[in-house]
């Protein structure tokens, strides 16, 4: 009887302390934790692009786009964004413009609906500016561009703003009689606020 006291009174302890290790490490935070999911708010998120015709601004809006993001402030070089956006949404105020848009010579945005950006690094430049690196794809032609990001914060909703230019005809956009820059300026401005829901406090 006193051997299988002692045989019980070990495997109890046994597993008390299995369990309250087992319960540590649950609750120890990990390093790497990724963010938690974030979620585009549409109603609050734009992407406009402004361009010259005949030296007058033209700004024209993408209704459409969707944005993946894995975003942490504190660690901006372990995170990643990217985005794709419809060019078949795209709105300039005229129905006639937004027709000549889809065709081949500019959008091609039958054939080719879709323009994407994927970050490649992420880095901190201020306290909540970062600069974003990578490739942003249009008509099946990549270019790598600079994108520099202002975070700002409301409540649970994290405010990404920027703006950059590209320029059209390395994408060959306005391809064949509009490829004179005199007419249709070959710099093209890019305007964004992207609303966020998720991302950990700056």
């Amino acid at each position: 009887m006193k051997y299988l006291l002692v045989a019980i009174s070990a495997i109890v302890c046994s597993s008390i302390v299995t369990f309250a290790s087992a319960q540590t490490q649950s609750k120890s935070p990990t390093a790497t934790s990724a963010p938690s999911t974030q979620q585009l708010v549409p109603a609050e998120s734009n992407i406009r692009f402004i361009s010259k015709q005949m030296g007058v601004p033209v700004e024209g809006v993408f209704k459409r786009f969707t944005v993946q993001s894995q975003f942490d402030p504190k660690r901006p070089e372990a995170s990643s964004v990217s985005l794709s956006v419809d060019l078949l949404s795209t709105e300039i105020g005229s129905a006639d413009t937004e027709k000549e848009l889809k065709k081949p010579g500019w959008f091609d945005s039958v054939r080719r609906p879709n323009a994407t950006f994927a970050s490649s690094a992420i880095k901190s430049v201020a306290p909540g500016k970062y600069e974003v690196d990578g490739q942003l794809s249009i008509k099946g032609v990549s270019q790598r561009v600079l994108v520099p990001v202002t975070l700002t914060q409301r409540g649970s909703v994290t405010y990404a703003d920027g703006t950059f230019q590209i320029k059209r005809m390395d994408f060959k956009i306005g391809d064949g009689e509009w490829n004179d820059i005199s007419i249709v300026a070959n710099e093209v401005i890019v305007k964004f606020r992207l609303a966020l829901t998720g991302v950990p406090a700056i």
